[in-house]
């Protein structure tokens, strides 16, 4: 089977995901995190009446059109409280932030430009129609689109939900992500390992990545090398009604890669394996009935690359996220020559040199060894070089994906 190209394995991914899971209904206070799986619309107009920007005196501007100007104060506007009457010729109100405009005012005398003395305002300066007044459906109108199905719920969006007057959303339910790690070399943190096993890493890292873009992580531990075992374990992640098993390590075709075999006895429908990237060449795609499968390398970095190629785009179309596809790729500046590249496109671990000014300069790290996590947790972006790419100059265009900032 010859190699995917990265784009193309994307696809295939995407389009084998059945549809979007169950939408549920939450109260907006658990809201932080999940997906939207409709429209918002607003409710109401926001502000629902004028309202003062700043605290002073509403009054008509024909009556302040210069300094020394005096009006008679009839009453007081504060938030939640109201002055229900109407403004009349020579008349003002004294008003607070965020308080409703009275009838017939259609100008703020900030009090900084006016002297009560009794029942009489003096103004120091002129007043000018609609300043510091914040007209009715200034921020919004009731109907408006405010939130679109498939944004992620952060605290802005949450914000503009509770102001448009929702108290429970409509969401997706969190997509169920079976997390499956191999190997005889591998033990939990914390544990006591042998001269000839490792601390397993991948599984936490693909965890995160799971939770960071809106899923819900089944754990199924680590599995021996063993095809009695990884069937049963394949069992487990059925019998939690998984969306998506991740499985890390053993995709390949060694001795002792038996992941392939053992979701093959259980019914695998393979779509591909093998792709024309660096690292991750070794994944595979496939599908146990309605659950979608994603096996990824056992080197820690490209099981992480990988992750953030394929599994947050899958969990992201599971979520009914119109962008799940949706290039997260930025332009940059190369910051050294680069050699013309082979056929698998290159993710390189880098760092940024940004300004304000310009675009970021990208210096790629010159250890790129897919075991190096070291080198992974330092670096800022994941430099691209297409397959076959030809030489490149520093100071030539390239594309990166940024590691520092949310995945959604």
């Amino acid at each position: 089977m010859s190699l995917l190209p990265v784009a193309e394995a994307l696809d295939k991914i995407l389009a084998a995901i059945p549809g979007p899971v169950a939408v549920e209904e939450i109260p907006i206070a658990q809201g932080a995190g999940r997906t939207l799986a409709a429209d918002l619309t607003a409710q109401r107009t926001q502000p629902p009446f004028p309202a003062s920007a700043m605290d002073g005196y509403a009054v008509r501007a024909a009556d302040v059109t210069n300094a020394l100007a005096r009006l008679r104060l009839i009453g007081t506007s504060a938030a939640g409280h109201g002055f229900s009457g109407t403004l009349g010729p020579g008349e003002a109100v004294r008003i607070f932030t965020g308080a409703p405009v009275p009838e017939g005012a259609d100008a703020i005398l900030i009090q900084e430009n006016a002297a009560a003395e009794g029942d009489t305002v003096i103004a120091r300066e002129p007043a000018a129609v609609g300043r510091f007044l914040r007209r009715a459906g200034l921020d919004f109108r009731e109907g408006e689109t405010l939130v679109r199905a498939g944004d992620t719920l952060d605290a802005r969006r949450l914000a503009l939900a509770a102001s448009a007057g929702y108290a429970v959303l409509p969401v997706r339910r969190r997509p169920r992500v079976a997390v499956l790690a191999t190997g005889d070399e591998l033990v939990r943190p914390g544990e006591p390992a042998a001269w000839d096993q490792i601390t397993a890493s991948n599984g936490l890292a693909l965890g995160a990545l799971s939770l960071e873009a809106g899923a819900e992580v089944v754990d199924l531990g680590i599995v021996r090398d063993d095809l009695g075992s990884l069937r049963e374990a394949v069992g487990r992640a059925r019998a939690a009604e998984a969306d998506l098993l991740v499985t890390l390590g053993g995709a390949s075709v060694g001795d002792h890669d038996l992941v392939q075999a053992a979701l093959g006895a259980e019914g695998l429908e393979l779509g591909f394996w093998r792709v024309a990237l660096r690292p991750g060449k070794p994944l595979m795609h496939g599908r146990l009935g309605p659950m979608s499968v994603i096996g990824l390398p056992g080197n820690p970095v490209s099981s992480i690359v990988c992750g953030l190629l394929f599994v947050v785009p899958a969990i992201r179309a599971l979520l009914g996220d119109p962008r799940a596809d949706e290039d997260r790729s930025e332009p940059a500046i190369l910051g050294r020559d680069m050699p013309e590249n082979d056929a698998r496109q290159d993710y390189l671990r880098a760092r940024l040199d940004t300004a304000p000014d310009r675009l970021p300069v990208v210096h790629p790290e010159t250890r790129q060894d897919s075991s190096m996590l070291s080198v992974l947790g330092s670096s800022e972006a994941l430099l691209i070089r297409p397959a076959h790419a030809g030489p490149a100059k520093a100071g030539d265009p390239c594309r990166i994906i940024r590691l520092d900032r949310r995945i959604v």
